[in-house]
Order: structure tokens, then sequence, then C-alpha cells
């Protein structure tokens, strides 16, 4: 049952882990953008500005969404484009692997902090390969690899 010593632990997953899975959710996206010669940037958070790293941009509510936009890629095909779209969760799966095993190995102790960081992950994962439509000009990165493998389309905004 939820209580109000519960508030404690739901801020601190709300305003901290969660922000830090959509941290590794996007470097996914933009390693992969990287690594096939593009450029891309991605934001933490909606509203004003509060910083801004290389290319890396965190606003005003940072715990609210994350979205990556790249330029053209240099090695552009169907399979590179599959593998930018798929690469948050790689990066969501290859992290809870390694938190695991880290746990499993006696190198971490089990703790909520983790716990929290792997149902976020799983969610991440699972939520964005569902293959569907936000609006006309968004899609989820399910179904920017149905459309790019399907119809050989591309989008350079995804979450």
């Amino acid at each position: 049952m939820f209580q109000l010593e519960d508030m404690i632990t739901f801020f601190w997953a709300f305003f901290f882990v969660l922000p830090i899975v959509a941290f590794i959710h996007q470097l996914g996206h933009f390693v992969f953008v990287w690594l096939f010669g593009g450029k891309a940037f991605f934001t933490l958070g909606r509203g004003k500005l509060l910083l801004r790293v290389g290319k890396l941009q965190i606003n005003q509510y940072y715990f609210l969404d994350s979205f990556c936009q790249y330029e053209r890629l240099k090695w552009d095909s169907k399979w590179t484009h599959v593998l930018v779209y798929a690469g948050g969760s790689i990066f969501n799966l290859a992290s809870i692997i390694i938190v695991n095993s880290m746990i499993h190995a006696g190198l971490l102790n089990p703790h909520i902090f983790f716990y929290q960081f792997v149902y976020f992950s799983v969610y991440f994962v699972f939520f964005s390969l569902l293959p569907f439509k936000y609006s006309e000009t968004h899609s989820s990165d399910g179904r920017s690899i149905y459309d790019v493998v399907k119809y050989g389309s591309s989008c350079s905004q995804f979450d």
C-alpha cells in the first residue's frame, strides 16, 4: 500500500532515476547517429533552457520528455536508420544487463535505486518499441523502425 513516507521514494524516482534512464535512452540514439557519420543533439525536458553542454540541452522541466534530432547520416541506409531508431532501447537493455550483472557479481548491493532504474529502463524499452504514431509527424521508435523497413523512409526526430 502506498503511504505518505513513500513520497520520498516517489520523488527520488521521478526527479532523479527517470531522467537518468531518459538520458541513457537518448544517448543511445546519439551514439548510433555519431557512429554512422551524422550530427545529432538531444534534449531532456520541456520549458526554458536550463543548461547546454555540447550537444545536450537540459530544460527547466528536465523530468518531462526527451528527444533526439539528427541530420543526414554519412552512411545512409535502411539498416543504419534502423540501428539509430533502436539505439535508445539497445542502450537501455545494455544498462539493465550491466546493473544486474554487477549486482549478481557482488559489485553493487541490491538497492531500491537499482530496482527503479531497471523498472524505468524496461518501461522505456517496451513503450519506445511499440509501433504507433503520436501525431502525423511524430512516431515511436518502433513505428519509425517499421516505416524505414517497409517504406524506406526515415525521420530526423524521435523519442
